[in-house]
């Protein structure tokens, strides 16, 4: 097995593109019955979510605010997952509940190391 990012991004934003509460009660039982689902095939790693605040370091020592400061998709969180192959971690990210919101993504990287232990 090997290890794998999903990340998820959305309009964290447009004031607009924000759910009702009712709605975000919605999407959080999805979220989480997809998250179990993953837990009950032994795949999942664990997950966090992300705050809306941020800094982005550029060359020069250049602090900018916000990490989304060009694009309305913002990260808003990931999970890491155990999949036998790129096939494999698709599979389980298309079922990903975000994917039903307009302008949502998913991105699925494989985890590599850069760094060897000595």
């Amino acid at each position: 097995m090997n290890e794998f990012l999903i990340l998820m991004r959305l309009d964290l934003i447009t004031k607009e593109a924000q759910p009702s509460p009712q709605q975000l009660q919605v999407y959080m039982k999805q979220y989480h019955d997809w998250v179990e689902e993953i837990v009950a095939q032994r795949k999942f790693i664990g997950g966090k979510g992300l705050s809306t605040e941020g800094k982005v370091i550029k060359p020069n020592q250049v602090i900018i605010d916000g990490p989304f400061v060009e694009i309305k998709e913002s990260l808003a969180g990931f999970i890491s997952i155990l999949a036998e192959d790129f096939e494999d971690a698709v599979e389980i990210a298309k079922k990903c509940p975000i994917l039903g919101g307009a302008g949502n993504s998913v991105e699925v990287r494989q985890i590599v190391s850069v760094h060897e232990k000595g």
